[in-house]
């Protein structure tokens, strides 16, 4: 009977703990669980614009296109990458909305995965600043 109740507390414990890590990181930035709430920490400038256009050229070209238009060369079959330049944002337009997609990929099939391990967040941050650069034009 020791046994079993050792076994089950533990089991319960790793299960509080994988549900405080996945609650965790579903707030994302500052705590917040929506993207609508977070705010841009990183001023658009020219310097973050340009960072946030070196970022997008090594990391996005390749599915949504030098261009941002979607038509990208390596996206993969059957996806249609989104064209980042138009007003039409399937996945929420704020920025904070913007920075979740890059950060953590755009489900349900997660065709386009997260950056979070290969990307900082204020490289993400100027990667959203550089997109919102291209829709003022």
């Amino acid at each position: 009977m020791r046994r079993f109740s050792t076994a089950l507390i533990s089991a319960l414990a790793l299960s509080c703990v994988a549900l405080t890590t996945v609650a965790a990181g579903a707030q994302g930035l500052g705590g917040s669980p929506d993207g609508k709430k977070m705010k841009n920490p990183v001023a658009s400038s020219a310097e973050s614009i340009a960072a946030g256009k070196a970022a997008f050229t090594k990391n996005c070209r390749f599915c949504h296109g030098a261009d941002a238009k979607g038509n990208g060369p390596m996206a993969p079959e059957g996806t249609k990458p989104s064209n980042l330049t138009d007003a039409t944002w399937d996945r929420g337009s704020t920025d904070g909305e913007i920075f979740m997609v890059i950060r953590d990929g755009a489900g349900p099939k997660f065709d386009m995965k997260g950056y979070k391990s290969k990307m900082t967040e204020p490289e993400i941050w100027n990667v959203v600043n550089f997109l919102r650069s291209l829709q003022a034009k």
